[in-house]
């Protein structure tokens, strides 16, 4: 028999953290022929360029493809995705595989989805289901709806599929890929960082907050703000900060905007501003970080298997599940400060 050929689209840093333990899988499989195509973010070196990570790991990248428009406002993610399609369109053509393997809600996932379902390719979505308001939570469901074979992450997402009309055999809730990932390397004795960035040295054998905020894609225009608050508070709060740059979603110029001025005028707060970690090193950051403040996903997930303290910030995850060590909050330094007291 031929090897069953998977085509896998990785579109940003996080993306490749949760897909990693199933990549390892397939590639080590004599029954599989893997085809990793990087695209949006994974090829841009303000975003730390994660596709050498991926090659690092030892996997091999068959096409990197750039499709991402400069501009960080809601017409440049709308051309992006179309360029999705006419390129990813190209390369499944040229992959001809049985299968294409997606994960989460990116909109240039979504643009993949088109370009797959519409020449006729079978769909894999992993963490469909999920509730989390804004744009990326229509992204994910319409991704739900053009895939053919689903693996939630939760239950609840389970459930929420087949709600949405998807046939209950196709739809596995065998849980969240990134579980294997703090499973594997959760607990070093104190975390071991190789990516220089920018800032004052941190000293990870004393407390330090984990900050990572994503702009809304429907409140873009208030991004630069909302950084504001976040910053505001790491200032009042003075515990030394590790702070990873956004994503590139509408209001990322913002958000980049209001860091770069902080650090400009803030000399004597110790935040250091990084671009990316690989999964070795970010899973000991969080799990050792006194607390976490932001609105990324991993704040929700990865942070709930480590049972790190988080503050959740604005709406960016509202609807998602997640344990009683986080607590929201609205974009406000006071909230934000008394939050962080309180979960330390």
């Amino acid at each position: 028999m031929n090897p069953i050929k998977i085509t896998t689209v990785l579109v940003d840093r996080a993306n490749y953290g949760r897909l990693k333990p199933v990549l390892e899988v397939m590639r080590d499989d004599s029954d599989i022929e893997l085809n990793l195509v990087c695209t949006g973010t994974m090829l841009l070196d303000r975003f730390g360029k994660a596709v050498d990570l991926v090659k690092k790991d030892g996997f091999n990248v068959t096409e990197e493809i750039y499709m991402e428009l400069e501009g960080s406002v809601p017409s440049t993610m709308a051309k992006s995705i179309g360029l999705a399609v006419i390129e990813l369109s190209n390369a499944f053509q040229r992959h001809s595989p049985d299968f294409v393997l997606l994960i989460g809600d990116r909109s240039e996932a979504l643009g993949a989805a088109i370009a797959a379902v519409y020449q006729n390719y079978c769909l894999i979505h992993i963490q469909g289901g999920e509730i989390t308001g804004s744009i990326d939570e229509s992204a994910r469901h319409a991704i739900t709806k053009l895939a053919h074979y689903h693996f939630p992450s939760t239950k609840q997402g389970q459930k929420n599929i087949v709600q949405m009309g998807e046939r209950k055999d196709t739809v596995f809730s065998y849980g969240c890929p990134s579980v294997d990932v703090v499973s594997k390397i959760r607990k070093y004795p104190t975390p071991k960082v190789s990516n220089e960035g920018v800032g004052p040295e941190l000293n990870f054998a004393k407390d330090y907050l984990l900050v990572l905020f994503h702009p809304v894609t429907t409140e873009y225009s208030d991004s630069e703000k909302q950084m504001e608050e976040v910053l505001s508070a790491i200032k009042e709060l003075n515990i030394q900060t590790l702070l990873i740059w956004p994503n590139i979603d509408a209001g990322s110029d913002g958000v980049s905007q209001a860091i770069r001025r902080f650090r400009e005028y803030n000399h004597s707060i110790q935040l250091h501003a990084y671009k990316n970690f690989e999964p070795e090193e970010y899973i000991p950051l969080l799990d050792n970080a006194v607390c976490a403040i932001g609105n990324s996903s991993s704040f929700i997930r990865d942070a709930s298997f480590l049972g790190t303290p988080v503050v959740l910030v604005g709406t960016r995850q509202d609807g998602r599940q997640r344990t009683k060590a986080v607590i929201k909050v609205v974009e406000n330094k006071d909230k934000i400060v008394d939050a962080v007291r309180y979960q330390i």
